[in-house]
């Protein structure tokens, strides 16, 4: 069986690389790419190159934005009582599509997590601190996952938030226990956003 062109190979090595792309995956892209008509892939490759130079994080609540600060935090029509934290922007997008949230936002950018290596001050909750000077009377929703992780992460917060004063609730019923936001449905977040305990 002859093998690939090394510029195929080095491509499908590439995609691979890319989160839930496996071999075969990566290998079909590949081909496909290749194939396809060169202007098609110049508006493909200019297309990525574009959104990762123009993408940032917001300077306010570390969502994915073009500028700043994001159109959420400058939507005048948002509730600005709440802020809901959750781990990566990307749970942002998922919250959204619920459409039962109405708030502001805070990513942490990760979870506690002493196996990996990461603290308290590896995440953005000084941020959150100082967002919450100038926001006496928030409620904070915490969005973290139910693995240990994300337990640890959201009763971190509780006793670290607790001299602020604030109303702490967290995500309820609707979220298996290990899951992310990622992979949850908009009707299962409403229900969990909806169904927020408080913490005590």
């Amino acid at each position: 069986m002859p093998s690939l062109p090394e510029s195929i190979t080095c491509l499908i090595a590439e995609l691979g690389k890319w989160p839930g792309i496996g071999p075969r995956s990566a290998e079909r892209l590949a081909l496909y790419l290749v194939q396809s008509e060169p202007e098609a892939v110049r508006q493909l490759a200019k297309a990525i190159v574009s959104a990762r130079d123009r993408i940032q994080s917001c300077s306010v609540c570390g969502a994915l934005t073009e500028r700043q600060p994001c159109a959420i935090c400058e939507d005048t029509h948002r509730d600005r009582s709440l802020i809901c934290v959750v781990e990566r922007p990307v749970d942002i997008i998922s919250i959204e599509k619920s459409g039962a949230y109405h708030g502001l936002y805070h990513v942490l950018g990760g979870k506690i997590s002493p196996v990996n290596g990461v603290g308290p001050e590896d995440l953005r909750i000084a941020a959150l601190e100082q967002r919450l000077a100038s926001a006496p009377n928030a409620e904070i929703i915490i969005a973290l996952g139910s693995d240990v992780d994300g337990d640890a992460t959201s009763f971190y917060l509780a006793r670290r938030l607790a001299p602020f004063k604030v109303k702490l609730s967290r995500l309820a019923h609707g979220l298996p226990v290990g899951s992310s936001l990622e992979f949850a449905d908009e009707l299962t977040l409403s229900q969990a956003i909806e169904g927020r305990r408080t913490m005590s």
